[in-house]
């Protein structure tokens, strides 16, 4: 499917995968408006999310990827420049892994190479939490006004204890362009995965954030940005 697309500014293109229950719109907000002055910023809505309207989740990871191809396709974009973090993160691995010609750089965060092994407990404080929010009528009315899919069929689809995508995560295979890895300190599984990534692939860099844990871009905003920037500004990247 074509995602809905909202496009910013002129140049090379950007694009900006955003994280679970947010739309293009109101994630990488900071980084949008520091981008847009200098490259094209291209941020989606992943399927399910916002106005890209979708209640097929039955394979979620490899249909958001095909659908940002074909959106890309339609939008006539060959080769860009990818940021996304946790579930844009996810999505965006899984399509560079699967197109990558397409990559000129792949930048990422708030994902984990490998099952911790106290993951089923994490699980199912995850499912617990979860449960308390679609209790909180508040954040509800909000997500039914931001979503024009049901996005509860999101939150159901990660009840299930084997939903994460481990197989895509463990490595970086296949992904020759220059690829970023930040993470917060304040999460030690995704600490641990920049340092695997970091021993196995020399064309990573890694940034570790400091008083950050999983959504580095958004509590650290102007760190993300600059260093996003400093990574884009290499040589090799832009040209």
């Amino acid at each position: 499917m074509i995602l809905h697309t909202e496009v910013y500014g002129e140049g090379e293109p950007i694009v900006f995968l955003h994280t679970g229950l947010q739309t293009g719109t109101t994630d990488f907000e900071k980084q949008r408006e520091v981008l847009q002055e200098s490259m094209k910023v291209i941020v989606p809505d992943l399927r399910g999310h916002g106005k890209s309207v979708s209640d097929d989740f039955s394979n979620y990871f490899e249909d958001a990827a095909d659908d940002l191809k074909e959106t890309l396709d339609h939008l006539q974009i060959d080769r860009l420049h990818l940021v996304g973090c946790s579930l844009g993160g996810l999505v965006g691995l899984r399509f560079a892994k699967k197109y990558p010609d397409r990559l000129r750089s792949l930048t990422l965060s708030g994902i984990t190479s490998d099952k911790p092994d106290n993951w089923a407990v994490m699980h199912a404080q995850d499912v617990q939490f979860q449960r308390e929010l679609l209790e909180n009528s508040e954040f509800t009315k909000q997500l039914d006004l931001q979503h024009q899919s049901d996005w509860r069929q999101f939150i159901y689809m990660a009840r299930d204890e084997d939903w994460y995508p481990f197989e895509y995560t463990s490595n970086l295979d296949n992904i020759s362009a220059p690829i970023l890895f930040m993470v917060g300190e304040g999460n030690p599984a995704e600490v641990e995965t920049a340092a695997k990534y970091r021993n196995i692939h020399s064309h990573i860099h890694v940034c570790v954030i400091p008083f950050a844990s999983h959504l580095v871009h958004v509590e650290k905003p102007d760190m993300y940005t600059e260093v996003l920037l400093e990574f884009l500004n290499v040589g090799q990247i832009k040209s």
